[in-house]
């Protein structure tokens, strides 16, 4: 019997799961997520999934995770302070392509060096300028490294990376082994956001290693990647940045494994977000741009994912169109008040019934907030710093909080930066309320949503007096925005042109109103073709009207909340080595390879031997995972011209795919 443990921090809950013999899940359990300390919320849940399994910690034979750490640090700017070279390019380039903005005011030298087209050295490195500049640099935790065409010749990365490793000891990030793409400027980024990562992640698999070693827990761990496959934990430490995308790859790969399922759109609700992905030939579509990360491009391979600020966690907004209103939901985040109010119930409960007493409402009713940082933070302005100390880590009611304009932008910065958390009402409270789930504090709730619906219209009444009334609206209105993301993948998807972008296309009346099944003199019908697999521990509850919304059909598997922790634990290493064949002149076809450049005279030739080291290499990094019977797979992409009537060869693109089932161990 083989035992696989599957592991998924998400924004609100770890996951754990247990399978048995890759076939079937024996347990599962749930922990809130300790974002100050993922590893705490990992090992609470894996203690806890080990304890309703009953099964034994030196049992299980591999264990998974993935993660959120990489893909949120990205879009919440954090990470290590790093330092950037850039080799070869053109004075001023860092000003562009994000570069700056991404350095976010770290350091970086501009040095003369780089290769031509054919991988031909321009000049020589700047050798000194860069060991005085290394020299000097203090704080740095890591470094970045791209050079021009390093993708055709590599020399002058390898030759800065053993500068930097022997001067300063530190982790060294370069652009070619991230990718084999053209496109230095985004290479750069790529492996200036990898090199402020890698000690995030190498802290995390370290704490998280540690917490399964003290639970008994001695099996391999492995790392998701932000395409679904499988890494090792020392491959996720040297290239951080592939995990970004990491939980909802592997919300994918379990949708797949649970269902079974060829074609389908996928779709993901958590506390914060709603993913939505496609799912062809079995396999999750992957993004041929790279995958884009907050306001980053990056060259990862990784899923196609449509990401939308909506969740059961998302704020409840009203909003005024002339004398009718509504409700709209997100994108930010917020502690539901049922929450709150399991949290601090003495205080939550005080303010709810004391602002239901007033006879006016008021603007921050039914709000609260509280710090979620344990010591006072350095290099905030003054008044952030004041608003910082007025709170606590335990809620207050924000109006007893905010005094003025100032004071909200300054509450604004705190919970960007993660140092704040306000609670307010939440499609989680309204589902209490309509009696979907009964988890947290119900009066709560009602409370909220009695405050909530006092707030005056343009029309000058109260939006909604009944709090079971306001949370359907509420319901509803999260059916309609799901439907709407779920109509934009479609399109985004879809081979015919429309003419239109698909945010349009969803909330075209046309295509409304054949949702709606009308029939007049014209009958319009319209619906997803594709069955839809919800995910999340909230998608029973709001997916089967999202699917009569859609005329489609709705796939619920079982163990639905845990299906990203199921695909942490169920995917295959996938291991890709990629290179390129050039031409510099007529008969001559040029091999590049990392180490070297090799020329010959016969085109076969030429691509058989970078087919032969592309192999070698894709087959050692997947043993590095642990795979111990490698599949291999071997694309060809050969462009010529037509010159004269004759063709011309210009440029081979080979690529060398080693797969396999990582090793577990025997028990």
């Amino acid at each position: 019997m083989t035992l696989l443990l599957g592991i998924d921090t998400g924004g609100t809950y770890t996951d754990a799961v247990i399978l048995k013999d890759e076939m079937k899940v024996i347990a599962s359990a749930k922990s809130l997520t300790t974002k100050q300390d993922l590893a705490l919320g990992i090992a609470r849940a894996v203690k806890s999934v080990l304890n309703s399994s009953g099964v034994a910690p030196s049992d299980i034979s591999m264990a998974s995770l993935s993660t959120t750490l990489a893909t949120n640090a990205l879009v919440e700017g954090q990470g290590d302070q790093v330092g950037l070279i850039y080799i070869g390019f053109r004075k001023g380039d860092v000003e562009k392509h994000c570069l700056l903005e991404a350095l976010k005011g770290d350091e970086f030298i501009e040095l003369r060096g780089g290769h031509s087209h054919e991988g031909l050295q321009v000049c020589p490195l700047e050798e000194n300028c860069l060991k005085a500049w290394i020299t000097d640099m203090k704080g740095v935790s890591a470094f970045a490294v791209a050079s021009q065409f390093a993708t055709r010749n590599p020399a002058h990365e390898r030759q800065a990376a053993d500068i930097i490793k022997s001067i300063s000891g530190k982790p060294v990030s370069t652009s070619h082994q991230l990718s084999a793409k053209l496109n230095g400027p985004k290479r750069a980024l790529t492996a200036l956001l990898n090199a402020r990562l890698i000690g995030m992640i190498d802290r995390l698999i370290s704490r998280a290693s540690d917490q399964l070693i003290s639970l008994g827990i001695r099996a391999p761990m492995m790392v998701v990647r932000g395409d679904g496959a499988l890494i090792s934990q020392e491959q996720a430490r040297d290239k951080p940045i592939e995990t970004i995308l990491s939980g909802p790859a592997a919300s994918i790969v379990g949708a797949s494994w649970l269902t079974n399922a060829n074609n389908a759109i996928v779709s993901d609700i958590g506390g914060t977000t709603t993913d939505v992905a496609l799912l062809k030939g079995g396999r999750p579509a992957i993004d041929p741009m790279g995958a884009q990360v907050g306001p980053y491009r990056t060259m990862v391979e990784a899923v196609t994912m449509r990401t939308t600020g909506l969740g059961g966690d998302s704020e409840v907004h009203l909003i005024f169109d002339s004398l009718e209103s509504g409700v709209t939901l997100g994108p930010k985040r917020v502690l539901p008040v049922s929450l709150a109010a399991i949290e601090n119930p003495d205080v939550v409960h005080a303010a709810l019934d004391e602002q239901l007493k007033s006879s006016l409402p008021g603007e921050l009713d039914g709000r609260f907030v509280r710090s979620t940082v344990f010591k006072p933070q350095a290099n905030l302005h003054d008044r952030d710093q004041r608003l910082l100390k007025k709170l606590e880590t335990s809620l207050k009611p924000l109006g007893n909080v905010i005094a003025n304009r100032l004071d909200r932008q300054a509450l604004v910065r705190l919970v960007n930066w993660g140092l704040a958390e306000v609670s307010a009402l939440t499609p989680t409270d309204a589902s209490h309320v309509l009696g979907f789930t009964d988890v947290w504090d119900k009066m709560a709730a009602v409370k909220a949503l009695r405050i909530f619906g006092r707030q005056r219209t343009k029309a000058g009444v109260a939006f909604c007096n009944d709090a079971t009334s306001l949370a359907q609206k509420i319901f509803d209105q999260l059916t309609h925005q799901t439907a709407l993301a779920l109509l934009e993948t479609a399109f985004f998807e879809e081979v015919v042109d429309f003419g239109k972008k698909p945010k349009d296309l969803a909330k075209h009346p046309l295509l409304q109103a054949g949702l709606l099944g009308h029939s007049g003199i014209l009958k319009i019908d319209a619906g997803l073709n594709f069955p839809v697999i919800g995910l999340g521990a909230s998608a029973p509850v709001y997916y089967p009207a999202v699917g009569e919304r859609l005329n489609c059909k709705m796939v619920l598997p079982e163990n639905i909340g845990v299906a990203s922790a199921i695909g942490a634990v169920v995917g295959r290493v996938t291991m890709r080595a990629s290179g390129t064949v050039s031409s510099p002149n007529e008969g001559q076809y040029r091999v590049h390879l990392p180490e070297t450049l090799l020329d010959f005279t016969d085109e076969e030739t030429a691509i058989s031997t970078l087919e032969a080291n592309l192999r070698e290499r894709a087959e050692a990094d997947a043993k590095a995972s642990g795979v111990e019977d490698v599949e291999v797979e071997i694309t060809r992409n050969i462009r010529k011209a037509e010159v004269e009537g004759k063709d011309i060869f210009v440029e081979a693109q080979v690529c060398v795919t080693g797969t396999g089932r990582p090793r577990i161990t025997k028990n």
